[in-house]
């Protein structure tokens, strides 16, 4: 069974019922799911304003964990993948499912230590917090970065990554319980978004400069973000969730000697050892204790209707999961 829709629309269209098996094609495993992530990107598909794949019924969810049941016969000699194995995967269509089936290459082994739910919820947005802060801009003990969002998926994760490379952490948020969230979560300051939040990001910046780095997911606030970092700074520009960002002029980044990078998962996430390696820092974090995966609720999967418009409400403080139904 699994939770499917026909035609794009509100969390109403979401239906849940039977579904077919999924055939394995080569270089594939089946993975029997225990826990699923339920990301913004689910609710951009089901409304039609992103690119989904297959034909209806559709299926949303590209993030799960559970145990793997079958294997293709024509798997790949090298891969060290067996039926029984605990697995998860990031960037893989089809997880809002009982059965699934992916590549075996974006399958990610899970230590012991590692929960299902845990796995689910910490990998999608865990990894865009990594390559944020490994790839997009390096961060550096003694900087100062800003995070929009800080009490999102990706923001609360971000915010303890920076902290325990050694950074220093200005979050804007959108409310008290999330600017309590935030500070709980690492921050050394929280912002709210009504307040004069770029004057008051750029005074608590290196030396009351501005920002070493401003991480915006927000869109429409690019070019406040741009204020915000100081001169030499950079901006990394990864997401759109309250809407289009102006055009900027490239002549400005040269006159204030700034930086603006674009940055996506998917062009990352290129072959299974950058997926492992990656993964595998961010286990390593959670059995020490440094990274912390907050779980805001937990919904059956039958339920998908309410998990949408509770994750759509915007109250949920860290990830929302969808858990199979089990007779």
């Amino acid at each position: 069974k699994g939770l499917y829709f026909n035609q794009f629309g509100t969390a109403d269209v979401l239906e849940f019922g039977t579904l077919p098996t999924p055939k394995l094609q080569a270089g594939q495993a089946l993975l029997q799911i225990r826990a699923i992530g339920l990301n913004f990107a689910d609710i951009y598909r089901r409304r039609g304003d992103y690119h989904i794949a297959g034909s209806p019924p559709y299926i949303l969810g590209y993030e799960g964990s559970g145990i793997i049941a079958e294997i293709a016969e024509s798997a790949p000699n090298d891969s060290t993948f067996k039926v029984g194995d605990r697995a998860a995967f990031a960037d893989s269509p089809f997880s809002n499912a009982e059965l699934v089936a992916v590549d075996l290459q974006k399958l990610i082994r899970l230590p012991d230590e590692i929960s299902f739910e845990i796995a689910a919820g910490v990998l999608l947005q865990g990894l865009t917090a990594h390559y944020l802060t490994q790839d997009s801009f390096f961060i550096k003990p003694g900087q100062t970065a800003l995070v929009h969002a800080a009490a999102g998926g990706v923001g609360l994760l971000l915010t303890q990554i920076i902290k325990l490379k050694g950074g220093t952490v200005i979050a804007l948020v959108s409310n008290e319980s999330k600017r309590q969230a935030a500070l709980e979560s690492g921050a050394d300051e929280a912002i709210l978004y009504e307040e004069d939040w770029v004057g008051l990001a750029r005074a608590a910046g290196r030396d009351g400069n501005g920002v070493d780095v401003a991480y915006d997911s927000v869109g429409r606030t690019l070019d406040d973000s741009l204020k915000v970092a100081r001169i030499g700074g950079h901006v990394v520009f990864y997401g759109m969730a309250g809407g289009d960002p102006a055009p900027v002029d490239p002549r400005r980044l040269m006159d204030e000697s700034k930086t603006l990078t674009g940055g996506d998962l998917w062009n990352v996430l290129t072959s299974h050892q950058e997926r492992e390696q990656r993964a595998n820092d961010l286990f390593r974090w959670i059995v020490e204790g440094r990274l912390k995966v907050s779980i805001a609720k937990s919904f059956k999967l039958s339920e998908g209707r309410e998990a949408h418009q509770f994750l759509e409400s915007r109250q949920a403080i860290g990830k929302v999961l969808l858990i199979p139904d089990r007779d």
